[in-house]
């Protein structure tokens, strides 16, 4: 028994942006999916989620879908229940994950303290049993204290950071422990959607210029438009004419204009076009979000784990210690200083590879400006291309009054609906003739 496949979560919010009522092009164009995949897409969540089919003169098909949508999905499919329960168990998961890793570092540094202290004591110890001093003194004079150990208790006091916190909290930001996951990997990728802006951009232009387009109008919004014969015979145009069920034409002087027929009926009135920026600008890849005191602050933890383990290591071998005490310490002095070294490693080399990846992505955006630029620029072989394409732009825009068929009334209610309006407009002809 196959199982049917959940609707696509991008034709949904679709569907939901265009007020209910689409066109299979309407969804391609403002999704920015291949148009064969929107009418698929179409056609099973109006079975699936009790939409209706609406037929113009045209033979054009309209989806209507009701406002509860998604309810009805709800209830219908379990994946999609059990994928919006996994959402939110996921997102307290993740939660506890970053967090953890700041939880993790100030953890070790008070267990390498303890291991230090306990090697402290048996060394005290061993110098008491020996007399002559001949252990290794862990003890200050007097008081009693151990001289070497720092400070620690800035670490913990609520108020050392409040400035910082304060600050970031106006600004909605990470709080401590969140910038320590900040810190090491990062806040994810700016440009997890950057094939989806790509396309529902491509999508909107084509749909600005009513159907109908030239090459240099689309580049900007491209990566690689080859170089040589594959730029100079446009090859970089076939993903879109793939997509978006575009075609190909040739003006008399041999230049190729592309022409989108099924993006050129909608049943969304537009009075202006829809605004797109110049070209399509990756966002640089941020090292992290967290403050420059919750940076310096990080550091100075790393750092100090860093020397507590370098601390633990170096004594553990020259104190007289055994048993459970032994392992303990020596389990501490191994994980502070595999953990120190990674922490303060890992945020190292994923800066310099933020540099090469930035310059990487800079330059693409740079090279679509440049394409951007010269559009804006058009030379006088440009502007005949323009003109060219507008002999294809054409849009047809769907309303009530041109529909012939509804999934939603009777078929013989509308057949006899049907008949009595083509009656009405054969008698104002013989009368109009009259």
């Amino acid at each position: 028994m196959t199982m049917t496949p959940a609707p696509d979560p991008a034709i949904l919010r679709a569907v939901e942006r265009l007020d209910y009522r689409v066109t299979a092009g309407d969804i391609a164009a403002q999704a920015g999916l291949d148009v064969n995949l929107a009418q698929q897409g179409l056609l099973a969540l109006a079975s699936e989620a009790g939409g209706h089919l609406q037929v113009a003169e045209s033979g054009d098909v309209v989806y209507q879908f009701p406002q509860n949508f998604r309810e009805v999905l709800r209830n219908k499919y379990f994946r999609l229940r059990l994928k919006e329960w996994w959402e939110k168990v996921w997102r307290v998961l993740f939660y506890l994950i970053r967090i953890s890793f700041g939880i993790v570092l100030v953890l070790l540094i008070v267990l390498a303290i303890a291991a230090l202290v306990i090697l402290a004591i048996a060394a005290s110890a061993a110098g008491r049993d020996d007399n002559d001093g001949g252990g290794i003194d862990f003890g200050g004079g007097g008081g009693g204290g151990f001289w070497f150990f720092p400070d620690f208790g800035w670490i913990f006091y609520p108020n050392y950071t409040d400035h910082y916190r304060r600050k970031e909290s106006q600004s909605g930001n990470l709080n401590f422990l969140e910038s320590i996951y900040s810190f090491l990997f990062g806040d994810g990728n700016p440009n997890a959607d950057l094939e989806e802006r790509r396309w529902r951009t491509i999508g909107t232009v084509i749909r600005n210029n009513r159907g109908a387009v030239i090459a240099e109008q689309i580049s900007p919004y491209l990566d690689d438009v080859g170089q040589g014969f594959d730029q100079e015979y446009e090859q970089y145009m076939l993903p879109v004419l793939t997509r978006f069920d575009g075609r190909p034409e040739v003006s008399p002087d041999g230049q190729l204009v592309y022409h989108f027929p099924s993006l050129q009926t909608t049943v969304v009135e537009k009075t202006k076009s829809r605004a797109i920026p110049p070209f399509l600008r990756e966002a640089l890849w941020r090292f992290t979000q967290a403050s420059s005191g919750q940076k310096i602050t990080a550091i100075v933890l790393g750092c100090v784990l860093l020397v507590l383990a370098g601390v633990l290591n170096v004594w553990v071998g020259g104190v007289a210690i055994s048993g459970g005490a032994l392992t303990f310490v020596k389990a501490i002095a191994v994980i502070s200083l595999g953990y120190s070294v990674a922490f303060l490693g890992i945020p190292l080399i994923r800066y310099f590879w933020l540099q090469w990846r930035n310059r990487k992505i800079q330059a693409r955006n740079n090279e679509r400006e440049l394409r951007s630029h010269q559009l804006a620029q058009a030379d006088p072989l440009l502007e005949q291309k323009l003109a060219f394409a507008q002999q294809f732009a054409a849009e047809t825009v769907i309303r009530d009054e041109d529909l012939i068929y509804s999934t939603e009334t009777n078929l013989i209610e509308q057949e006899s609906e049907q008949a009595d309006r083509i009656d009405a407009e054969w008698r104002e002809r013989l009368e109009g003739r009259g």
